[in-house]
């Protein structure tokens, strides 16, 4: 694998916040910006084939314990690291794992950790040199998970909601909001994605990250 100097690894940032508050579309306008991989934890859903298709989509998917996190930590170290990691491929309309199918993954100057749980696990921390908690009232949340999850994930509008009320919110009280404290700062993600962009860079400007 690619092994770099420590002066030329990544700036490995993190980016969290409950579901639908506009974390991957900060991510992809910071991308873009910053000539960044994004690191989306969501590739990393446990297998669910031994369930039957038609029970799947009623799984907690917001607890910590439904993300491969050990993996998870291990790529995120190595892509710290600069070294290319083999991403596993995940069909998010059948919930399942694509056996025997990996994507490489080579990290850029900057990586970007997307997920609601990025700032959660401890053992991540220490790889990110900056962390970024989005922040939205729950209704704008719902709103954006109905649209792109009916739009990309052939979900029903009535079992989002469902899922919303019953699993996403009480595992955002839980385990998402608490970890707004890790960050380095907390942004509104109902405000246009470019303005916000323009915010974090400013900051990592000023922090020296830049």
């Amino acid at each position: 694998m690619d092994q770099r100097t420590n002066a030329s690894r990544p700036l490995v940032i993190g980016i969290a916040g409950c579901s639908g508050s506009g974390k991957s579309t900060l991510a992809a306008g910071l991308a873009r910006r910053l000539d960044a991989t994004v690191f989306p934890l969501d590739f990393y859903y446990r297998d669910l084939t031994q369930f039957p298709l038609d029970t799947r989509h009623k799984r907690n998917f917001d607890h910590p314990d439904s993300l491969e996190s050990e993996l998870i930590v291990e790529h995120v170290r190595s892509l710290a690291k600069g070294e290319v990691i083999q991403r596993p491929v995940y069909n998010f309309k059948l919930h399942a794992r694509v056996a025997g199918s990996f994507e490489p993954i080579t990290p850029g100057r900057v990586v970007i950790v997307e997920g609601i749980l990025a700032l959660h696990y401890a053992e991540l921390l220490p790889c990110y040199g900056f962390m970024i908690y989005v922040d939205a009232p729950d209704e704008v949340c719902l709103a954006r998970r109905i649209e792109r999850d009916m739009r990309e994930r052939n979900r029903t509008e009535q079992s989002i909601r469902e899922q919303f009320l019953e699993t996403t919110l009480p595992m955002a009280e839980l385990y998402v909001v608490p970890s707004a404290a890790r960050a380095t700062i907390a942004i509104d993600g109902t405000e246009p994605t470019e303005a916000l962009v323009e915010q974090v860079l400013a900051r990592l400007n000023s922090d020296g990250l830049m």
